[in-house]
């Protein structure tokens, strides 16, 4: 005996909906626009990873001890001159973002005291203004850090 669980009032169960067509249109390869992208980072790509995850991706890097200042951009001429003098003296200077986002990074060597100094009295009274030794932020990097460089200012 077969057993009939619809009811005389309900509808028939529906069908399966129909699969649709292939399409008819198959774009070719070379549209794709991210075909000629490099696999591998370029240098700059490199030099812009955070320390911790540059040393993890590709083993511990064998950068100098280095101390850099990160400031925003700020009104007034301070801010041409200290982005000039970070561009002259700087081992590296780099500009990061856009807008008001926009962040210049110099990094200096603790053989470039005078330099390191000179810039920071032009930047450090500006809100944003960050210290990083070995591209990382610390603890006292102000207060301890900058004055222990300065000692290698030649008298």
């Amino acid at each position: 005996m077969v057993m009939n669980h619809t009811h005389e009032g309900s509808p028939p169960p529906a069908a399966p909906p129909e699969r649709p067509e292939p399409p008819a249109y198959r774009p070719r390869e070379r549209f794709w626009p991210y075909v000629d992208l490099p696999e591998q980072p370029d240098p700059e790509e490199l030099a812009s990873l955070d320390p911790d995850l540059h040393d993890a991706l590709y083993g511990p890097s064998d950068r100098p001890f280095s101390i850099t200042i990160v400031f925003p951009r700020f009104e007034g001429p301070d801010y041409d001159r200290a982005v000039a003098h970070a561009r002259a003296t700087a081992v590296e200077y780099r500009e990061v973002g856009t807008g008001p986002a926009l962040r210049s990074r110099a990094r200096y060597l603790p053989s470039s005291a005078m330099a390191l100094r000179e810039l920071f009295e032009l930047v450090s009274r500006h809100e944003g203004c960050e210290v990083l030794v070995d591209d990382r932020p610390v603890p006292y990097a102000r207060e301890l850090w900058l004055p222990l460089v300065w000692f290698l200012i030649p008298r």
